[in-house]
């Protein structure tokens, strides 16, 4: 009788060893899952970084499903040229200034809509671009000045 005891708690303790063990694998192979799903997304953005580079003029990346416009650093691109439409205003604006501009005076410049507080930020952002990459200079004061023109290599 006492076999009969020993061997019902057994059973019963190996099945819930077995309940337990495959909760874990369930949770194991949801994270494996995750991590394949997170490798997919490395491997197309490193693919996206890889194309790029090798590109010249600007192009639309894909980030969190949308299209992105990428502005290329000023030494990596030949002329402003490459930059896309809007930067390009900014910074014809930013060159006809007498001196350091605010995003509200360039806001006014670009058009009515441009000059409201909630449009200024989105262009605030554009122009703090630009600075990180080289086409503007951003003051302490907050203000932008045009970085000088390259000057044309004669030959």
């Amino acid at each position: 009788m006492q076999e009969r005891q020993w061997i019902t708690a057994r059973r019963s303790e190996l099945d819930s060893l077995a309940e337990e063990l495959a909760k874990q694998l369930q949770e194991v192979q949801v994270e494996r899952d995750e991590l394949a799903i997170v490798e997919r997304v490395l491997n197309r953005l490193a693919e996206q970084v890889q194309a790029d580079a090798e590109a010249v003029a600007p192009v639309s990346a894909k980030v969190a499903g949308r299209a992105v416009l990428l502005i290329p650093h000023r030494s990596d691109a030949a002329d402003e040229g490459a930059l896309p439409g809007d930067y390009r205003k900014i910074l014809a604006i930013v060159r006809e200034a007498d001196g350091p501009v605010q995003v509200r005076a360039v806001g006014e410049r670009l058009g009515p809509n441009a000059s409201v507080r909630d449009k200024l930020e989105p262009l605030r952002a554009k122009m703090t671009k630009l600075a990180y990459r080289g086409w503007l200079h951003k003051r302490g004061d907050g203000r932008f000045t045009a970085r000088p023109q390259p000057r044309a290599v004669r030959p």
